[in-house]
């Protein structure tokens, strides 16, 4: 199989304000994110990272994105180096976040056409992309509709086209199906598939243990923004339902019960 997606050692620490201590109960000043994170991803496949909130997944997931910088380790994505080399790995992805929030003002039409010259697609090949994508994902109705105006889930559904008008060969989701209805979450859903079986790469996260059920090829489970467990579902379940074995694997990390 080939490698599309290579994490080394990835690790992020923030400081906390005195207000997120007291959220946190903690007089420590530093949080460790990630620690030490490493795992592959490969062409064709659905990767996800499982685990509680707080474990680490969205600072893992944006590191890859490269927005934000590892404090040490690296990733490759297609070859690139998030570190050195981020416009090359933002040139070969699609970051889709519940947290993408679009100015209300604009139309659908009108972002598609902004992201689209902004990852330098010409003219035809952007018409020709946003006909695909409108259709497919029922946007044409409203694509002179400000965004402001649209429901939840059409907004996500304008959210997740904006994120892949370059045709990304990697697509980085950060809890996919988060506050939608459940319509719109199969569409997202099933076309996460459909990327899958055109070759893509699809990276994402999530606490729900159908979700990785249902699409994951592959799933590494983060505790504490350690990797404790990588590998097939066959493999991490050994026949055990994926809940009973996640819980099952988180109390012999953290030594406590659920």
């Amino acid at each position: 199989m080939e490698e599309i997606v290579r994490a080394d050692g990835l690790k992020k620490t923030f400081t906390l304000s005195r207000k997120q201590q007291r959220i946190e109960k903690t007089s420590v000043s530093r949080k460790v994110a990630v620690d030490g994170l490493s795992f592959s991803a490969y062409r064709g496949e659905i990767y996800g990272l499982l685990g509680p909130n707080g474990a680490g997944k969205t600072t893992t997931l944006r590191m890859l994105s490269t927005l934000i910088r590892p404090d040490a380790g690296d990733a490759t994505v297609c070859g690139h180096s998030i570190v050195k080399e981020p416009q090359k790995v933002r040139d070969n992805i699609g970051f889709m976040t519940g947290e993408l929030k679009l100015e209300g003002f604009f139309t659908p039409d009108f972002l598609f056409d902004f992201f689209g010259e902004m990852h330098g697609m010409k003219a035809d090949a952007l018409s020709a992309r946003k006909r695909e994508l409108f259709a497919r994902f029922g946007i044409d109705r409203f694509r002179e509709v400000k965004v402001e105006d649209l429901s939840t889930g059409m907004k996500q559904k304008v959210s997740l086209v904006v994120s892949i008008v370059h045709d990304p060969d990697v697509v980085i989701f950060d809890e996919p199906t988060n506050g939608l209805d459940v319509l719109t979450a199969k569409v997202v859903t099933d076309f996460l598939a459909e990327l899958r079986a055109m070759g893509k790469s699809v990276i994402l996260s999530t606490h729900i243990f159908s979700l990785v059920e249902k699409l994951c090829d592959r799933v590494g489970i983060i505790i504490d923004g350690k990797m404790v467990r990588d590998g097939s579902l066959a493999d991490i379940c050994e026949g055990s339902p994926l809940e009973e074995k996640f819980f099952e694997i988180y109390r012999s990390v953290k030594g406590e019960e659920i």
